[in-house]
């Protein structure tokens, strides 16, 4: 394993476990399915008829009834994240390598969960958290209008509001991300017997589904924006992907990191590891948001 030359490439291993702890810790991974993104970008389309269909008379007149076909690019963005480590790891035995390795893959399967959240719900830069100009509208409080004012005393009736919305919109519900503010508030939620609405939610749990809908519980939810819950057709209108090869740099020279900190000074190396990430919100209107009131003034 060449953990030391410029620019290598993970362990294949590695990379499995890290695209397996990404989907165990990003909502999106979680309810929408992975596609392979190449680096110059994809394009999908959105393919709807604009009528239901006409009934004709024998010799009767047909009608135009239309097509819209849209294209959604997805463009993906090279994200990164760098960690300081002892000089050890140069002269380390390769098991010592390793286990090194593992460890900074373990942080930055979190770090890239997260930001995978973080850049499509709320278009923000996961480190700065200030609207990225890369991203754009390219995100769900960006593309994403339909809302819904949540209610502490009712948070079931606002979910109920956003899914009406989305079915409204003749769209499908294949999941929900929410915030733990929200699944608390679900969580207290008590019939006239004082018996549990959502038990399945007591202490802080994540079941995986509520009410039969695949859902995913997680602060990013929130994390950057005001959205305490998104619903919508997350299966089918929600395209996300990366890269397989994920390169690792080994820098033993120099402030890689704009620290102000020599590495050979301090007797450290950089490992530097960089990801392509993208994805696509094929038709806004296929979700809806429960979002935090505002403030009047």
């Amino acid at each position: 394993m060449g953990v030391l030359s410029k620019a290598s490439l993970f362990d294949p291993e590695l990379v499995t476990d890290l695209v397996n702890k990404v989907k165990g810790k990003s909502s999106l991974a979680v309810l929408a399915k992975q596609v392979p993104v190449p680096f110059d970008g994809s394009k999908e389309f959105t393919f709807s008829m604009d009528q239901d269909i006409d009934i004709v008379a024998e010799n009767g007149k047909k009608t135009h009834g239309g097509v819209t076909l849209a294209p959604v690019t997805i463009v993906p963005i090279k994200v990164e994240y760098g960690a300081r480590v002892s000089e050890e790891f140069m002269f380390a035995s390769e098991e010592r390598k390793i286990e090194i390795l593992k460890a900074f893959n373990e942080g930055y399967a979190l770090k890239l969960a997260r930001g995978i959240d973080l850049m499509a719900f709320h278009g923000i830069n996961p480190r700065t958290k200030v609207a990225s100009t890369i991203i754009g509208n390219n995100s769900f409080d960006g593309k994403v209008t339909q809302t819904v004012d949540f209610d502490k005393a009712n948070p079931d009736a606002n979910i109920e509001a956003a899914v009406g919305m989305v079915q409204g919109s003749e769209g499908s519900v294949t999941g929900m991300a929410m915030d733990t503010v929200m699944s608390a508030a679900l969580s207290a939620m008590r019939t006239r017997d004082d018996v549990r609405v959502f038990p399945e939610l007591t202490w802080g749990a994540n079941p995986g589904s509520i009410n039969g809908l695949p859902t995913d519980i997680n602060r990013t939810v929130s994390g950057g924006g005001d959205d305490l819950a998104i619903v919508g057709d997350f299966a089918n209108m929600f395209k996300w992907g990366y890269a397989k090869e994920i390169p690792l740099e080994v820098i033993p020279y120099g402030d890689p990191d704009n620290s102000g900190e020599d590495l050979k000074g301090h007797n450290q190396v950089y490992l530097r590891s960089e990801t392509y990430v993208g994805w696509g919100i094929m038709d806004g209107t296929q979700f809806a948001r429960v979002i935090k009131p505002k403030v009047e003034a």
